[in-house]
């Protein structure tokens, strides 16, 4: 076909213009697709078809759906009027809410840069087309702020265009957060069209969007493994595409300390495995500046009174550090807790909780509790001989009560360094969190209990029932290091099988919550990283979390299988983005909709 014949049948179609022969590549292209019945099909370019031939970005975003390829699902009403414009890419305005300052400035760099990735080739791009006019207003104008458990994050989007040459895009929020998700929004409607060679946007569009939950984390170990900053800010970046919001940094635990604590350098010196992999001040205040112009907190958790040892050498301030045999006392090597007795220990802890304070300024802070052994403490003499002087045994109670003591201890120092805000604490499920030791140390008004057991665990609803806010991790659905080989014995990890992304789709919450669902926050999907590492960690959290994304922001009544086919796309913007999502099909089913699904035509 030459490409004078191409370009006589571009006719008017979806409001484009004919492309010129240069921009075309006629020698090169070959397929364009067609809407039959609601799918879009992949044809061979003729002269005959070319007119009506779209390319698949343009055909998904208007074939049988009414939300097009947005990702996550918006939960208010979608109209999108099947007609694209080109976007002139040389002028694209912004006007912003209040005076710009540096978290606008940064919005607006990180958006443009979101454009850039959609671009295969600058030299073959067709130049011109209608200017962008991107209209942001917040009901705060534009203030600095920080995202809370209380932060709204609603957002509304028109787009309209005009005869004179231009398309307005106006989003209008309550603040920086909702904007924020209004221009990811708007991100997802410009696609490149690589039959004429041009960035195209919709046309006329309104959508109004709000989160179901107000908690969508992902949780990363950095201490089994390091990972660097670029690696985490490249998750960040994911996250942003989804919105998720909570960034749940587990940045220490008794494999490592790659924290540097201005106060106490020893614990970064001891612990870090080499001093290349420490997490500076200068780094910690990046990457917390990082997520939130990508509307992400970045929460620390500092996990104790287990999970302690590397770092913590010569201060005589932990028991069973490093024990032998390890499952004796811990779940895996190293073993290591706090000695809840030693009274210096708690101006650690406050040193500590000083810098994350002042680094990440939480709105909730983690202060973990998790897998406390029992026997861990009752190995050491001078524990068991401090509680003996105060006349309690040695039983389960008994250290719970020591465990009591010490969360007592540990929160007054976190209040000191918050200057007695009382921030929320979350805290994992435990020991302590169990009938009756959960009545009598936690007050269920300041601390949040985050699920890691199963989603039919009965114990659940006995925490909800006491009126604890809950953030669920089920580890049979939202522990992404599950699938692969044991690594402190041989066969499968712990955890096994491996978790498909239909599973985290279908991880239901308002199930697990039950009666009692209203006190859900939200969900987080973990990391834990004996078996990853920076090089492995794109894939393992792409594209499961951006079915986390859909569940958290939607909370879908449909099943998976209408997510599916917008996933596929979704999946290819991921890596235009510089992120190694997990191949999930064959490119040919994402160019061949609807014909790889076993029962597809018996739904």
């Amino acid at each position: 076909m030459r490409c004078a014949a191409l370009a006589m049948v571009a006719l008017l179609a979806f409001g484009w213009s004919p492309a010129p022969c240069a921009a075309l590549g006629a020698e090169d292209l070959i397929y364009g697709y067609e809407c039959n019945k609601g799918l879009c099909r992949k044809v061979e370019l003729s002269e005959e078809n070319f007119a009506s031939a779209i390319s698949l970005p343009v055909c998904r975003l208007f074939c049988g759906s009414d939300i097009g390829t947005l990702w996550p699902k918006p939960t208010g009403v979608v109209q999108l009027e099947p007609l694209m414009r080109q976007v002139d890419v040389a002028s694209i305005e912004f006007q912003l809410p209040g005076t710009k300052d540096k978290l606008w400035e940064s919005t607006e760099l990180r958006w443009l840069d979101l454009l850039e990735a959609k671009i295969p080739n600058r030299k073959i791009l067709k130049q011109g087309g209608y200017k962008l006019n991107i209209i942001v207003n917040t009901a705060d104008n534009g203030a600095p702020m920080r995202l809370q458990l209380d932060t709204d994050e609603s957002y509304a989007l028109s787009i309209g265009s005009n005869s004179a040459g231009q398309v307005t895009a106006n989003i209008t929020a309550g603040n920086f957060f909702g904007a924020r998700h209004g221009l990811e929004t708007l991100s997802q409607l410009i696609v490149y069209d690589d039959i004429r060679r041009e960035v195209q946007v919709v046309a006329n569009a309104s959508i109004a969007d709000a989160p179901f939950y107000k908690w969508r984390g992902l949780l990363l170990d950095t201490s089994r493994n390091y990972y660097s900053v670029k690696a985490i800010k490249r998750t960040l970046d994911g996250m942003a595409m989804v919105k998720l919001n909570t960034f749940h940094w587990h940045i220490t635990d008794s494999h490592s300390f790659p924290l540097e604590v201005s106060k106490r350098p020893e614990l970064s010196k001891l612990g870090a495995y080499t001093p290349s992999k420490v997490y500076t001040h200068i780094d910690i205040e990046d990457i917390v500046e990082y997520g939130r112009v990508r509307g992400i907190r970045v929460m620390p958790e500092f996990d104790s009174p287990a999970h302690v040892g590397e770092g913590w050498q010569h201060k005589n301030m932990t028991a069973c550090f490093n024990a032998q045999p390890w499952n004796k006392y811990c779940v895996e090597p190293p073993c290591g807790q706090l000695d809840p007795t030693v009274d210096d220990m708690y101006n650690v802890l406050e040193d500590i909780f000083s810098d994350m304070f002042k680094l990440h300024n939480p709105d909730v802070f983690h202060m973990g509790g998790d897998e406390v052994s029992v026997a861990c403490w009752n190995s050491s003499a001078n524990i068991r001989n401090w509680m003996l002087e105060r006349g309690w045994n040695l039983k389960e109670a008994d250290f719970m009560r020591l465990w009591g003591h010490y969360q007592k201890e540990a929160l007054s120092r976190v209040d000191r360094v918050a200057n007695g805000t009382h921030t929320p604490i979350i805290l994992w499920t435990s020991t302590l969190t169990n009938e009756p030791y959960i009545d009598q140390y936690l007050n269920p008004n300041r601390y949040i209990i985050q699920i890691w057991t199963t989603g039919k665990d009965k114990v659940i609803q006995k925490i909800l029932k006491r009126g604890y806010r809950v953030i669920v991790s089920n580890y049979d659905a939202l522990y992404f290091d599950c699938g692969g080989a044991g690594w402190v014995t041989d066969g499968n990890n712990w955890c096994s099988p491996y978790i498909g992304w239909q599973k985290v789709y279908g991880n239901n919450l308002a199930k697990i919550g039950g009666d009692y669902q209203h006190h859900v926050l939200g969900a987080e999907a973990a990391i834990w990283s004996e078996q990853i590492d920076e090089y492995t960690l794109d894939n393992r959290f792409w594209p499961r979390a951006s079915a986390l994304a859909e569940r958290l922001w939607t909370n879908p009544t449909e099943g998976w299988r209408q997510a599916e086919a917008r996933l596929l796309l979704h999946r290819e913007r991921l890596v235009e983005n510089g992120i190694g999502a997990e191949a999930l099909q064959p490119q040919w089913c994402l160019q061949n909709e609807n014909e790889c699904p076993i029962d597809a035509y018996a739904l």
